[in-house]
């Protein structure tokens, strides 16, 4: 799959993804808020379990208007989320980013099927569990010939809100990922009574606060509640602080 030139010289784009026109980009701020460019959809997003309460869809919420540009809290304690409303300052947060500027695959493990792949960086995990839906993706991949399992399979891997999962074509190698248009989404993960992160899609931008680019990618999930380990990037830490943004039916509601 040809990727069309990133908006920045510099910016990789990763295998199977594209990036999205240049006025879209976000900005990490040191120790501050996420600087929205481009004014893309910001809706919330809220995991929905099938009847085995499997993680298995999205059920769309509020959506929030955007100023050109605007400014999303990261450190988790702003009154006026999803907005920054400068409480990073009041309490002392750490923004620092600890995540690698290398691609995804870099850090991936490859799981073999007869038709289908799937490459895997547990890093990146945003805990949504969608890679258990109809059975681990890491046992259904090794029955990829047939073809209801198959489509399990691109099912749970596209549904990986980070990136973490991708399916690739065994036959020709080629990566099977369904490209997003540009929006950003307010996880809200009402089983497990917590709210999640920025959900990044489409291949904006994500800018390091030292002006580095991070590799662009289809699906990317960002930390909003400030405890990740992998900032600027989410690692699930929002499940086990059970933190909520107090959003419109959001799981406190």
């Amino acid at each position: 799959m040809a990727n069309p030139p990133s908006a920045d010289n510099d910016a990789v784009v990763s295998p199977g993804s594209q990036a999205a026109p240049a006025r879209y980009r976000i900005v990490i701020t040191t120790n501050g808020p996420f600087i929205v460019h481009g004014q893309p959809p910001l809706v919330q997003q809220f995991i929905t379990p099938d009847s085995s309460g499997h993680s298995w869809t999205y059920r769309t919420g509020q959506r929030f208007e955007l100023d050109e540009p605007a400014a999303l809290c990261r450190c988790g304690h702003s009154q006026h989320k999803p907005f920054c409303d400068g409480s990073h300052k009041r309490v002392g947060f750490d923004g620092t980013e600890t995540a690698s500027l290398q691609p995804i695959l870099d850090g991936a493990k490859v799981f073999d099927g007869p038709t289908l792949r799937v490459s895997d960086n547990p890093d990146y995990c945003a805990n949504s569990r969608f890679c258990d839906g109809h059975g681990s993706v890491w046992k259904l991949v090794l029955r990829s010939d047939d073809p209801q399992t198959a489509e399990y399979v691109l099912h749970e891997t596209h549904h990986c809100p980070s990136g973490r999962l991708l399916a690739w074509d065994v036959a020709s190698g080629v990566p099977l990922e369904a490209l997003d248009a540009p929006e950003l989404g307010l996880i809200e993960d009402p089983p497990s009574q917590s709210s999640g992160p920025l959900w990044v899609r489409g291949g904006i931008a994500i800018q390091s606060a030292d002006g580095s680019v991070y590799e662009i990618r289809n699906r990317v999930t960002l930390c909003r509640c400030g405890h990740s380990q992998n900032k600027p990037f989410c690692d699930g830490s929002h499940a086990s602080a059970q933190w909520q943004d107090g959003l419109p039916g959001g799981p406190e509601a």
